[in-house]
């Protein structure tokens, strides 16, 4: 299960998934000793399934994920690669924009 959070702009979906174990704990960027809270006020609006995820990943035009399980999802189901992959405090985390592709004239 995650927590997910939909957010809407007049022009963007962005969607926020983190895995539910995580949600309120604090990581650390090795190299700037910066830290990340996964806080409930971002990820936190619903908790979803698999299939809720893929759905609302595949809606959104910008995605945030944050944590082993959503970004093994989001890789499997080609939202992300290997290399959109970094590791905060050895969780993974992953971002991703949609571009909408124009056809030639």
């Amino acid at each position: 299960m995650y927590w997910a959070k939909l957010f809407t702009t007049r022009t963007e979906v962005i969607v926020a998934i983190c895995d539910e174990d995580i949600l309120e704990k604090v990581f650390e960027f090795k190299e700037t000793q910066a830290k990340i809270k996964i806080s409930k006020h971002f990820y936190g609006e619903h908790l979803v399934d698999d299939n809720i995820a893929i759905k609302l990943m595949d809606r959104a035009t910008i995605g945030n994920i944050f944590g082993k399980n959503i970004v093994n999802l989001a890789k499997e189901n080609g939202f992300i690669s290997e290399e959109n992959i970094i590791n905060v405090d050895g969780i993974p985390h992953a971002q991703f924009v949609k571009l909408e592709s124009y056809g030639q004239n």
